[in-house]
């Protein structure tokens, strides 16, 4: 265990013992990354915002069982994308793409357009597309969760995690070409 590994674990270790400065610093601490998290997941900040606050009072509330069997940021992360879900799940939105939405026939030859792939261009891309779609693309790819593992957090099938990845995927390539054929 590294100098920051350390540091981190005396401040969980105090957070465990009800030490309100070591709650300060972890959230200090971890913040920032659990906001971005929350963001990319519910796409608007207030709803993020809210999430944040109810995912560290969570895991405050839950420190006692946390017991180093992965990183603490690993463990708060799981408890971020799950407030999430679960905020997501009673406003009952639907995950799952609409077909007749989004139907992508493979074309023969893709044309070659020099796409930006900045960070700022596939965000706003992610903003454009379906919950479900937007949820699984940043799990996957920003947060590095597997598609088993999407599956059991979104209570959906592996495979529905691959196929709206793949449409997520094409839908932001799809977005970014139109964006610079309208020179944005």
């Amino acid at each position: 265990m590294g100098p920051k590994e350390q540091i981190h674990k005396s401040i969980v270790e105090a957070c465990k013992k009800g030490k309100d400065k070591a709650r300060y610093e972890l959230y200090q601490l971890y913040s920032k990354a659990m906001f971005n998290v929350c963001y990319r997941i519910m796409n608007n900040r207030e709803e993020a915002e809210d999430m944040l606050q109810e995912a560290f009072t969570q895991a405050f509330m839950k420190i006692e069982s946390f017991r180093w069997e992965s990183s603490f940021g690993t463990w708060l992360k799981r408890i971020v994308v799950n407030t999430c879900l679960n905020a997501i799940n009673k406003k009952k939105v639907e995950l799952t793409y609409c077909e007749e939405i989004y139907h992508y026939d493979k074309p023969e030859e893709e044309e070659e357009t020099e796409v930006q792939f900045t960070v700022a261009n596939i965000t706003r891309a992610m903003e454009l597309l379906p919950e479900g779609g937007r949820m699984v693309f940043s799990l996957y790819l920003l947060e590095g969760y597997d598609h088993t593992e999407i599956a059991q957090i979104m209570r959906i099938t592996e495979s529905t995690s691959k196929s709206q990845f793949m449409r997520a995927k094409r839908r932001i390539i799809e977005i970014l070409k139109e964006q610079k054929s309208r020179g944005l």
